[in-house]
């Protein structure tokens, strides 16, 4: 099971309305519980993670309500790739490469952007999104959480 289905699996169950989900595989255990406070999600091979959501109806393709202080009005137009995990973000997929994407470039859906290491896993983060990246809004090599603003997309 890939990033992409457990991210699908968490909008599914975000919107049915379900408390909890059990989700035994031979090498994967998952328990979504979706409670009103919080929604946690456990995913286990060998070690155990643990992710909070802030919300239960967060839509990655939109953008946020002033989330940051630095966050104008103007950005309001702008669409927003957000962290889908927690963990440490990198602009570059090693230290001595270029970084993925900078302002004025182009994305299309399912461009690299970015990496987010979590528990040793370094994760490959694609813009659900298509259009010119106008901000990066989170310095190379700082935690992120789930659901964080990333990058401020002008999808015209």
């Amino acid at each position: 099971m890939n990033l992409k289905d457990i991210q699908s699996l968490i909008k599914f169950v975000a919107k049915s309305g379900v408390n909890e989900v059990k989700l035994e595989m031979k090498d994967i255990k998952i328990n979504i519980r979706n409670t009103a406070k919080e929604k946690t999600i456990v995913q286990q091979s060998t070690p155990v993670q643990q992710i909070a959501a802030p919300t239960a109806t967060q839509n990655t393709t939109t953008a946020p309500a002033s989330t940051t202080t630095d966050t104008t009005s103007d950005d309001d137009k702008y669409l927003t790739i957000t962290s889908p995990i927690i963990g440490t973000f990198y602009r570059k997929p090693s230290p001595d490469k270029p970084t993925f994407i900078n302002v004025g470039d182009t994305v299309q859906e399912d461009s690299i952007v970015c990496i987010v290491e979590a528990m040793k896993l370094f994760n490959e983060i694609e813009s659900e999104v298509s259009g010119k990246i106008v901000k990066v809004l989170v310095e190379d090599s700082t935690p992120v959480e789930f659901g964080q603003p990333l990058f401020l997309v002008d999808p015209s």
